[in-house]
């Protein structure tokens, strides 16, 4: 069999059985009682039958040992022994065989798989069975290696799916009941709490939450919701406690889309050739030809040798090798490629876009200006919010409390450990009532905005700040400002990437005005403002067509088409799970540090291949 033949097997069978026991929820039934095909099915097929392949080549590598022993027995001890090695030969060449009859007759071209097959054939004809054991070997070893990388990065695709929640809890006649997610029916109302995942899309029917939608929409800020508002499936409840109304479950919810669209795109980077295999392929006529008329010359042993010494069977076993060492050089800086193909792809790259939110920007904001008002000061408002957030551990919380430990600023303790959660914190602090919270916080709260304060936020939103309301008793005391924080790195490595006359572009699924303001801070002169996943996979794919080669830096379910989409993917250790599964690289140390070092790697690697 050929080896794509392989590749479709052992997809039957106990590995469904398997497949329905590790991801239940992919093949439950939709609210509607209809099976929910899931968009990871081909996916799973697919890694299995890879599996199936790399289990197929470890046969034939077995196979070819065993003849190389009894062909070298042969030869040094008992020449009759080497016969017992042409069946082992013949079976592992019977897939090379019929893999050069495939593209003769289906594709019409001539590539190594020719060559190596009239090796096998000049080989058995002329009794060359050691030489012959050990080449074909080789040639296995080196697709082994290759299948390896491919398969890692279908692997993330499943993860991405295994992500969801198997059970949740279900809001049935005023109680609670923990039932499996695939039992859920269109209006059954989920209850979610702080720190758990929305396993739906649907429509809050009661309660309040502070959720994070940024690895769904790329928001650099969490989001409030109340009742009638909308909210999604994989995106996460940091605050509050909210019921909701089940529209859309399974392969239906937004993030499902998503990854149906991954399902797409999963041959993409198949088109990929390695340079290696592309060269190697176009010598092979020549390499044919040549053989072909020093044969009535100089005699088969002579023909047979010249496809043995063919540069193009040397480069195909040699380029992953040598690829391999670099991936362990990339390894020790920092740097974890999970295909190999990436590295010699990134050295023609023309363009790198920067996904802003959690890749050019931190995660957790800073504190800007403290604006007090009735009387507190500055560090009043500050103390009083610190006191609020002590136990919480969403970012905004975390910037708060590490602008009070900038300021050498004493917490204080809660008077009582109870308090409410829904667009902000009610909480007692030495005897004093304090709300801190959003601007609908304070309103459902009756706490009056001061007219000038008002005007403050809205100027404040349109260039991409936050704000957090901070109340004393029935009157507001004070409010503090939010700022994205920039990578203290990035404006270096990104100087450093211009030097190497490379495009930059900024994309982000927030406003035009603070992703044109961070751009222009960081000396960039492209960017994109208001990105739907869809629109930043489609502005690659209009640059790819413009002839560019595209490297794309990003984090969240938002950006995984972008990191398909793109000729090289790239992302931050730490970023959202399926970024990290479905980007070529990821940078271990969770910074941009490494970047410039990576096409470093990528040139000394284009050059150590020139040079083979």
């Amino acid at each position: 069999m050929a080896i794509s033949e392989l590749l479709a097997a052992g997809v039957h069978g106990y590995r469904a059985r398997k497949r329905r026991k590790k991801l239940p929820w992919l093949y439950a039934k939709t609210p509607g009682h209809q099976p929910w095909r899931s968009n990871a099915a081909g996916l799973v097929a697919h890694v299995h039958a890879s599996h199936a392949a790399d289990q197929a080549l470890n046969r034939h590598l077995a196979v070819c040992a065993a003849s190389a022993t009894l062909a070298t027995v042969g030869v040094l001890v008992y020449p009759p022994v080497g016969l017992l090695s042409v069946p082992g030969i013949i079976y592992v060449a019977v897939p090379i065989v019929h893999e050069t009859y495939r593209e003769l007759q289906d594709e019409g071209k001539v590539s190594m798989t020719m060559v190596y097959s009239m090796m096998i054939l000049g080989s058995l004809a002329l009794g060359r069975y050691v030489a012959m054991s050990l080449a074909a070997g080789l040639r296995l070893f080196s697709q082994k290696l290759l299948l390896r990388t491919e398969d890692r990065s279908r692997q993330s695709l499943i993860h991405v799916l295994g992500e969801q929640p198997r059970y949740v809890w279900l809001l049935r006649e005023q109680r609670e009941i923990h039932m499996p997610l695939e039992a859920l029916q269109v209006g059954d109302i989920v209850v979610v709490r702080a720190g758990e995942t929305v396993p739906v899309d649907g429509t809050i029917a009661e309660g309040m939450a502070s959720i994070d939608q940024r690895v769904l929409t790329g928001e650099s800020q969490p989001v409030e919701r109340g009742i009638g508002d909308q909210v999604f499936a994989s995106t996460t409840v940091l605050s509050g406690k909210i019921g909701i109304s089940v529209e859309k479950a399974g392969q239906d919810t937004a993030a499902a889309q998503i990854a149906e669209v991954l399902n797409r795109t999963a041959d993409f980077r198949s088109s990929v050739q390695l340079w290696a295999q592309t060269i190697s392929d176009k010598s092979a006529l020549l390499v044919l030809t040549l053989s072909a008329v020093t044969l009535p010359f100089f005699g088969p042993v002579s023909a047979l040798s010249l496809l043995y010494a063919s540069f193009g069977y040397d480069l195909r076993i040699t380029a992953p090798l040598s690829a391999l060492n670099f991936l362990r050089l990339a390894s020790r800086r920092g740097v974890l490629i999970k295909d190999g193909r990436a590295l010699e792809v990134l050295h023609n790259v023309d363009i790198i876009i920067f996904d802003k939110t959690g890749t050019l920007t931190l995660e957790q904001p800073r504190v800007g200006k403290i604006y007090a008002c009735c009387g507190l000061s500055a560090n009043a408002v500050l103390t009083y919010a610190a006191a609020a957030e002590y136990r919480q551990t969403h970012p905004i919380a975390r910037a708060i409390l590490q602008e009070a430990a900038r300021r050498h600023i004493h917490v204080p303790g809660l008077d009582e450990a109870t308090y409410a959660i829904g667009y902000g914190i009610r909480v007692h602090v030495a005897n004093h009532t304090v709300r801190v919270g959003s601007a609908r916080f304070m309103e459902l709260e009756h706490i009056p905005i001061p007219p000038d304060l008002q005007t403050l936020q809205h100027q404040g939103q349109a260039q991409g700040y936050s704000y957090v309301y901070v109340a004393l008793g029935e009157r507001l005391g004070g409010v503090i400002e939010l700022h994205a924080t920039v990578r203290p790195e990035a404006r270096g490595i990104l100087q450093a990437l211009q030097q190497r006359h490379l495009e930059l572009y900024v994309i982000s699924g927030d406003q035009e005005e603070p992703t044109r303001k961070l751009a222009h801070e960081l000396g960039l002169a492209h960017y994109v403002a208001n990105a739907l996943p869809e629109n930043k996979a489609a502005l690659i794919e209009r640059l790819q067509s413009e002839g560019k080669k595209v490297c794309f830096v990003g984090d969240g379910i938002n950006d995984a088409i972008a990191l398909k989409q793109a000729d090289v993917s790239l992302s931050l250790r730490g970023a959202a799970t399926v970024a990290t599964d479905t980007a070529q690289m990821i940078l271990m140390d969770q910074t941009l540090h490494r970047l410039d070092q990576v096409f470093e790697l990528a040139r000394q690697l284009k050059a150590n291949m020139c040079f083979t």
